[in-house]
């Protein structure tokens, strides 16, 4: 018998890969109590809607708390949020109290309508913190764009532009509620003290605390009330665990200097230092958070990671950056890492032993389009660019079973449920002396 035409054996052969692909996923939902513990559920000042949606890489937690209505894209994101809520319930028994009400005097008064007026505004709230948000997930891969702008070589006091910045897209971006120059309004010394003393991040993006500390921080300047009341410090700082001591001790300008100083011994260049500090997604602790983890790990492609994540526009797209460069750190304290992959945000590292890690601080991995494109073009580049040998993905959260049979079959070795830097902390508080 005549063998076949070569075209149409391709075809064939072609034809025959594609029947034995799985088929796509499609967004799905999960009950909170498959995700979360019973505590984080439901606890004295708030409640997760019993519903979860799950669009993409991150679970989307609706809250209802007694300050108000949140919504959390991701675990992360929730951990920081519940933990912000306790603290607002112990800075509303603080300015309630008879020791702050004899320091304060009426000007207390400015804390409650102040907190009070943000919680009677839920549009305002959403704003600030989650509704409306883009969602994050929709591309691992290379850098959209690159872009530079003439704009803040620093910051002066605790929230001025430095002396020749672009004080107009500065005030821009503070205006808009987002970014560094918004993060830094009002956090002074006492600010920083009394978030010290709930255990929270003073540069957070929750307005409802931010408006909470920053009016204490002011009132507290005038009177010296924070040497009188005593708060129980908390096991664990949420999202701030690795620089607590840094955000709440250092001045902001200060602070930021030692950021920047990081970066350029990255190999960071000013321009992208810049277009990091004009990035919408990046308040001070994430900026902090992120210079001291890639600086633990001094790699080629480090410096390029940095102008990636320089492009992010939500707090929730910087904090992927962040929660991945940390991934990287405590990776890189058991297996060394030589070397990571340029241009891509999925944070891809090479180890000695010839492995690419690919870093993914997510929720949940389907068998999407968009993910086994990114997949494939991260396995063709960690070969070509790496030369790596073995394919590994390390992710805090979990992988359908349709994913998993995928990524075994393309050669890839997956880890689940790598705990987060919320979950590290907390363990190490537990253990640690008392």
């Amino acid at each position: 018998m005549r063998p076949a035409p070569f075209h149409f054996t391709a075809f064939a052969l072609a034809a025959a890969s594609l029947a034995m692909a799985a088929a796509y996923e499609g967004p799905r939902s999960f009950k909170a109590s498959e995700l979360l513990k019973p505590s984080q559920v439901k606890g004295p000042h708030y409640a997760v809607a019993p519903t979860v949606k799950t669009e993409g890489y991150l679970h989307v937690f609706d809250i209802t708390s007694d300050y108000g209505p949140l919504e959390a894209e991701g675990k992360a994101m929730l951990q920081m949020r519940l933990h912000e809520v306790g603290a607002l319930a112990q800075l509303d028994d603080v300015s309630k109290s008879e020791v702050f009400l004899k320091s304060a005097g009426t000007s207390v008064l400015n804390v409650g309508k102040g907190v009070a007026s943000a919680v009677k505004d839920p549009a305002a709230t959403a704003k600030g913190i989650g509704g409306g948000v883009k969602r994050f997930g929709t591309n691992l891969g290379r850098k959209a764009k690159r872009t530079t702008d003439k704009a803040v070589d620093s910051v002066s006091g605790d929230d001025k532009p430095a002396e020749g910045a672009d004080k107009s897209t500065t005030a821009k971006a503070a205006e808009a509620g987002t970014g560094m120059a918004y993060s830094m309004l009002g956090v002074n010394g006492a600010a920083r003290k009394w978030a010290q003393k709930v255990g929270v991040d003073p540069y957070t993006t929750n307005p409802i605390l931010k408006k909470a500390l920053t009016d204490l921080g002011q009132i507290d300047a005038a009177g010296g009330i924070a040497a009188k009341i005593v708060v129980p410090i908390p096991m664990v700082v949420s999202g701030t665990a690795s620089v607590g001591n840094l955000v709440w001790a250092k001045d902001p300008e200060e602070l930021l200097k030692i950021n920047e100083q990081k970066f350029k011994e990255l190999g960071v260049g000013g321009d992208v230092i810049k277009q990091l500090y004009l990035s919408k997604g990046f308040s001070l602790s994430l900026h902090t958070r992120f210079a001291n983890n890639l600086s633990a790990v001094h790699v080629p492609g480090g410096a390029d990671y940095v102008a990636t994540a320089a492009e992010s526009d939500t707090e929730r797209e910087a904090l992927f950056f962040v929660e991945s460069a940390e991934l990287l750190a405590r990776f890189h304290t058991t297996a060394p890492v030589v070397a990571v992959l340029p241009d891509s945000r999925a944070l891809v590292a090479k180890t000695k032993d010839a492995r690419a890690v690919a870093m993914l601080p997510v929720d949940w991995v389907s068998w999407t389009e968009a993910y086994e494109k990114a997949l494939g073009e991260v396995e063709k580049r960690a070969k070509a660019e790496l030369g790596a040998t073995k394919l590994e993905l390390r992710m805090t959260g979990t992988m359908s079973a349709v994913a998993k049979k995928e990524m075994s079959t393309r050669g890839w070795s997956v880890v689940e449920n790598v705990p987060s830097t919320f979950e590290v902390a907390q363990s190490r508080a537990k253990t640690a002396p008392k």
